[in-house]
């Protein structure tokens, strides 16, 4: 089984980009666009590749066999 992450959001929302920087997934924003090229990114149960795309509080995401849960800071 396993275990799910909760990521802290500071303010309304943070971009799918930033979450993969702050999470080390990453090492620059600039590598987002590539890195959802090729690897599978599931939020709320649908595949998604916008490095802009805007995560809430209550907002699900799988990505490489690790799931989140997306809480207000």
């Amino acid at each position: 089984m396993r275990k799910i992450k909760t990521f802290k959001i500071k303010g309304d929302h943070i971009t799918l980009g930033q979450f993969l920087k702050e999470e080390d997934f990453i090492s620059s924003g600039g590598q987002a666009k590539w890195f959802l090229a090729e690897q599978s990114v599931w939020l709320n149960g649908v595949e998604e590749n916008r490095r802009g795309k805007k995560l809430y509080p209550g907002d699900k995401l799988k990505i490489q066999n690790q799931e989140y849960v997306f809480e207000q800071a």
